[in-house]
């Protein structure tokens, strides 16, 4: 039934995600594959074709410079076609032209626009240019956001903590200031909740301020393993603390301080003389029971027993304001945009780099499927949500197409720093050894990644 219940699901979703999959990967692969044309063309070199997608061409137009502009049958990628290349990888050239069913040597003008017989540095330059491109998009991207939507931002502040969790035995206590991980400043919550959930069960140093007092705690959080409502399981670290911004709802707390109580009515009573000072509170959450350990401030629930107000049978166990849209100045907009790609980066680099060691699952390397169902329910979640996701993504396309792997980016920028180290090109022969064996590992990657999908998909 499990089976058939997620086919049925994927099936009434499939314009969704599907075509929001396809919307944002072409988009994407444009502003890829344009850093490599608008780079080439100020080197001089010809373009032969600028394709979305793969295989035969579905439908296209010449542009008055020769160029073919086309969208192919595969959505998964595209590519941009430079004189003298044999192939769209650029895995090899031919100095020679077919014309009439006869062979000619390039002329000079012809080498002229060739990108074989570019200097290195220029060849460095228009291959750098498509992640470079991935990486200035996001940031333009996010740096739009931040200014006209604004930043979300919620204090780094504990609400609550989780009995028994690694926050409680390390003692965190309600409304905690969280000022530092591991000597890294933190502002907002939800750099607390990455750090922490990137970083699995390491041990974290926290600088925390409690009741005007700095504070020093050492903690290692739980690993925990994850499944989402299509079954794909993700690893993260859990600490056990709960952000500003969630209350408890009276109508699921059945017992406070050990003591069980039967109804709303009863529940709202007790918090009413028990503001101000620390409680435990027994929570049926439908799929587990937990306490939370909180200390909510009368002055912030005045509605609590109010019918008809906004917070009628809702908690407010925060201190400080909850979740906002920070808007920001149009340079600070832009130098947090930069700090958010970096950190991007370096947490990626950080959980590839897991996965290599053993501390995380291969498993959790997402293929087509994945990366669907991520984009359509970012779709779901409205524009703002598709929008950072885009962003997220092309800073992971820019990043991954720099890996040192033949047929990537980055295979390419590593031969010609080893041409302009030794003053000669690669021989042809390595090169095409090379690429042939980045070309099956890239394939073993993707059969893995996506054979994943489906046996997390159906099992």
């Amino acid at each position: 039934m499990q089976v058939f219940d997620t086919l049925h699901q994927f099936a009434n979703s499939t314009w969704v995600y599907g075509g929001t999959f396809v919307l944002v990967l072409s988009v994407l692969v444009f502003v890829h594959e344009f850093g490599h044309y608008y780079v080439a063309k100020l080197c001089g070199v010809k373009i032969e074709s600028f394709s979305i997608g793969f295989g035969k061409e579905l439908f296209g137009f010449t542009d008055r410079h020769g160029t073919r502009w086309k969208f192919s049958l595969i959505p998964l990628g595209g590519y941009v076609k430079m004189f003298g290349d044999v192939d769209p990888a650029s895995a090899g050239h031919s100095s020679e032209v077919t014309e009439d069913g006869h062979t000619r040597p390039h002329t000079l003008e012809e080498r002229k626009v060739a990108f074989y017989a570019q200097h290195v540095a220029k060849r460095s330059a228009i291959v750098f240019a498509g992640p470079g491109i991935n990486f200035l998009f996001a940031i333009l991207v996010l740096w739009g956001l931040y200014m006209f939507y604004g930043q979300p931002s919620t204090p780094a502040m504990v609400a609550a903590v989780i009995k028994e969790s690694a926050a409680h035995k390390a003692g965190f206590q309600p409304h905690d200031e969280i000022l530092s991980i591991d000597g890294r400043p933190i502002r907002r919550f939800e750099e607390v909740r990455r750090n922490i959930a990137l970083g699995l069960d390491s041990e974290k140093a926290f600088v925390v301020k409690r009741d005007g007092q700095i504070i020093n705690i050492m903690v290692r959080p739980e690993r925990v393993t994850e499944e989402d409502r299509f079954g794909f399981s993700n690893s993260r670290g859990f600490l056990g603390v709960v952000s500003p911004g969630n209350g408890i709802d009276v109508t699921k707390i059945t017992e406070i301080d050990g003591v069980g109580y039967e109804t709303p009515e009863a529940v709202r009573d007790k918090l009413a003389v028990s503001m101000d000072r620390p409680l435990v509170l027994t929570v049926d959450r439908s799929e587990k029971i937990e306490e939370f350990l909180v200390t909510p401030l009368a002055a912030n629930n005045a509605g609590l027993s109010k019918e008809g107000d906004i917070n009628y049978n809702h908690l407010v166990i925060s201190k400080s304001d909850e979740e906002f849209f920070f808007q920001l100045a149009p340079m600070q907009a832009l130098m947090v945009s930069i700090d958010e790609t970096k950190n991007i980066v370096i947490d990626t680099l950080n959980a590839i780099g897991q996965m290599f060691t053993g501390d995380r699952s291969a498993r959790e390397l997402g293929g087509i499927i994945r990366i669907g169902a991520i984009a359509g329910d970012m779709a779901r979640a409205g524009l703002i949500a598709l929008i950072t996701f885009t962003a997220l993504l092309s800073i992971n396309l820019g990043l991954i197409n720099l890996f040192p792997i033949p047929m990537l980016d980055g295979g390419h920028l590593l031969f010609y720093s080893i041409e302009a180290l030794k003053g000669s090109p690669i021989s042809e022969q390595i090169q095409e050894y090379a690429f042939r064996l980045g070309l099956a590992f890239l394939a073993g990657i993707m059969v893995f990644a996506n054979l994943n999908d489906l046996l997390q998909l159906f099992l």
